[in-house]
């Protein structure tokens, strides 16, 4: 039996606010509890919200970006639940009418593209934060974070398994960057993502019983969650069992979700809009305004990497979805690349790009994280970057010596050619002095010539270890691995 897994997701971005939707208090990260919790947002008898027009703002920027419609007229309404850290005992949502209606997002896959619709972003605040530790069997209160200014950005279930999911995540949290509109802080809880998974047989036109995994943090979490969950789903079902409607947690240690409480739907809320708040109403003029202030597209810019670069559209894709926050390093390194280099051909131009592009992604430095002071430090940097790759294609360097050279760059502790030379990094490429060594070697490893010639592939493996040992390290492994094999098939 073939079953298809079908995915929405709902996403909360927080907004790149100073202060809160509806109080003047800081949304600062990492403050001492409850230092940055207004009477507003503690909920004291008396007090009144007041929305903040920049939260506005950039939750129409949103809606421009996903070519949605912007509601001129949207209210808020109270969400009603109890919980120990929502004081006022409801939420300040949206909900009949969102300021953001419909659009998309599109993702490239490997086998092409594929159009996620959007149903839905709509403003709201965050709760506070229960704390379990230090309390000795007891629970504190944060409520630093109540009042955040929220984006709550809903799909369609338009997403097919695990990896669609993932693509939609990633393209999604490069958007809300690229645009200013979120931080995309994942582990400080600035993007945060439910999934609602359930399965059906392939064909089917009616959807499985959902269940919703909460506050998924990271894109690997997503993946796993999301793979476990369907196939938990599956064996329940093949087991003559039916899914019961319900919101699970992931336990990343176990890799598995696990059951928090039954789902809620919305007639449990009991919405009804907030009647200490006016209706927001949006002019075209305010719409205009915005359209204009904005940066160019995403789209946009992986078209450069495929018309400029070379670089073929699914890569392109991958670099303005994973490179993250690190996306104009790598084009402003790409650029730097193409004005010293681009006399090189198109396909050895296209892997120095790749290959640059893995290094900056798989850095663990902070210079990365803030690539405009990073700049300022060092404005050679994107040039710098990218020659280090050269070096590895000219042979002056292997693929293993990337990392500390990149990482002395970073740093800024010279150049890419004055780190190789003053650390003796630099590969010995020529071929002549690499034939003697080898031919020492052979000599003084009869045996294992032998063994090697006789089908002990492993004998070749200790061969090179030993030509790499007498040149600490120096000698190109290409070239010692190609001058081996055909001295050896002698």
């Amino acid at each position: 039996m073939a079953w298809e897994i079908v995915v929405g997701i709902e996403t909360h971005a927080q907004l790149l606010t100073r202060s809160k939707i509806f109080s003047g208090a800081s949304t600062a990260f990492g403050a001492e509890p409850n230092t940055q919790a207004s009477a507003v947002d503690i909920a004291l008898p008396g007090v009144l919200p007041v929305l903040n027009a920049q939260a506005v703002e950039l939750a129409v920027r949103f809606g421009i970006a996903v070519g949605a419609n912007i509601n001129r007229r949207s209210i808020f309404a109270r969400k009603n639940y109890f919980y120990p850290d929502l004081p006022k005992g409801y939420q300040i949502s949206q909900y009949e009418i969102p300021v953001v209606q419909g659009g998309s997002l599109k993702i490239v896959l490997p086998e092409g593209e594929k159009t996620i619709r959007i149903t839905r972003a709509h403003l709201e605040e965050d709760a506070g934060k229960s704390l379990h530790e230090d309390f000795h069997g007891m629970t504190g209160i944060d409520l630093n974070r109540a009042g955040t200014p929220l984006l709550e950005i809903v799909t369609e279930p338009d997403l097919r398994g695990a990896k669609e999911a993932v693509a939609y995540a990633r393209k999604l949290h490069t958007l809300l960057m690229h645009y200013e509109i979120c931080d995309g802080n994942m582990q400080e809880g600035s993007f945060r993502c439910d999934a609602n998974v359930s399965v059906r047989q392939q064909g089917d036109a009616i959807l499985g019983t959902r269940c919703e995994i909460k506050n998924l943090n990271s894109f690997l979490f997503m993946e796993q969650a999301i793979k476990y969950e369907a196939q938990r789903q599956v064996e329940i079902i093949e087991g003559g069992g039916k899914i019961i409607q319900e919101t699970r947690l992931f336990d990343p240690d176990r890799h598995e979700t696990r059951a928090m409480r039954s789902k809620e739907d919305a007639q449990d809320y009991r919405y009804f809009p907030d009647p200490d708040l006016l209706p927001l109403v949006i002019s075209d003029v305010d719409i205009d305004r915005i359209r204009v202030s904005m940066p160019k597209s995403l789209e946009e810019k992986q078209m450069k990497f495929v018309n400029q670069y070379k670089i073929p559209a699914h890569t392109a894709e991958l670099f303005t979805t994973n490179l993250l926050s690190k996306g104009m390093a790598f084009e402003s390194t790409a650029d730097a690349i193409l004005t010293l280099y681009g006399s090189f051909p198109p396909a050895t131009l296209a892997e120095i790009l790749i290959n640059t592009a893995n290094t900056i992604v798989t850095s663990s430095s902070p210079m990365l994280d803030n690539w405009k002071t990073a700049v300022v430090l060092n404005p050679n940097l994107p040039r710098e970057l990218g020659l280090i790759q050269i070096r590895v294609h000219d042979g002056s360097i292997s693929s293993r010596q990337v990392k500390e050279v990149q990482e002395a760059v970073l740093a800024n502790q010279g150049t890419t050619d004055e780190i190789i030379n003053s650390r003796g990094l630099k590969q010995i490429s020529d071929v002549g002095a690499i034939e003697k060594i080898v031919d020492e070697v052979l000599a003084a490893n009869a045996k294992q010539v032998e063994d090697y010639r006789s089908g002990k592939d492993k004998a070749f493996n200790s061969l090179v270890g030993q030509v790499m040992k007498r040149t600490q390290g120096k000698a190109n492994p290409a070239q010692v691995n190609e001058i081996l094999r055909r001295k050896l098939a002698r």
